[in-house]
């Protein structure tokens, strides 16, 4: 079972840092997660909110915004700050070792709609990627999950369902056709025939709980993603 780092390892350290991803990097595990956005001069960033508040303290809106103004904000400690990564250079980061993976989220809905995946896919067309066995796509969104099909149909996606999804698609039917399928450990726990469905690999988030890594560990899954990887590690023997 593969371990990711989700947002870097966000557990210890300042959440999608460079010092979060570096330290994860370190450890002998799979890769790491990240959710991208696009700043309001059409850079490809590295951050989960549409704001900066939450991680900043900063009202700045991420689509507003140019990228330089955004690396301002400290999303670390006072005393040891960090500014957001844009996607190269994570990407630096991540193929700087010979076997790490990245997990790349596009954030949606967003003002940017379809131009967040045609700049992702640019991104790693520049670097001869778009079909690297080492880069996934994971989406709560089908219509995000269908783009990438189209602009990169090598790349592995996993489709993350929500957990109100079995109210309006009980047959649990895949309507994007991704090429792996992602769910809460809350619902693998509730319904764990979803785990392996249709041959498919399955990514479990968030999984934090060494009771809730060996519970995957024993159901089958293929991926999962934690913000304490060295747990992880530690559950599994690592």
């Amino acid at each position: 079972m593969h371990i990711i780092a989700h947002r870097g390892f966000n557990g210890r350290y300042p959440e999608m840092s460079p010092l979060a991803y570096e330290k994860a990097l370190e450890l002998p595990i799979h890769g790491v997660e990240c959710d991208i956005r696009l700043t309001g001069d059409g850079v490809v960033v590295c951050t989960h909110d549409r704001t900066m508040e939450r991680v900043a303290g900063e009202k700045l809106v991420v689509a507003a915004e140019g990228v330089d103004e955004l690396r301002s904000c400290n999303i670390g400690e006072e005393d040891a700050p960090q500014s957001l990564l844009t996607l190269d250079e994570l990407l630096d980061m991540v193929f700087a070792h010979d076997d790490k993976h990245i997990y790349i989220e596009p954030k949606h809905p967003t003002r940017s709609g379809r131009m967040l995946e045609e700049q992702l896919v640019m991104r790693l067309r520049y670097r001869g990627l778009q079909a690297s066995e080492r880069v996934h796509v994971i989406s709560f969104s089908h219509a995000s999950m269908r783009r990438i099909a189209q602009l990169a149909p090598e790349l592995q996606t996993f489709y993350l369902r929500r957990e109100w999804e079995e109210r309006v698609n009980p047959k649990d039917l895949f309507l994007s056709r991704p090429r792996g399928s992602g769910m809460s450990i809350e619902r693998a726990k509730k319904d764990p025939w979803l785990i392996g469905r249709r041959g498919l690999p399955t990514y479990l988030y968030t999984v934090n709980e060494p009771e809730d890594v060996a519970y995957a560990r024993d159901h089958g899954v293929d991926v999962i993603a934690t913000d304490f990887p060295d747990l992880a590690l530690d559950v599994l023997g690592g």
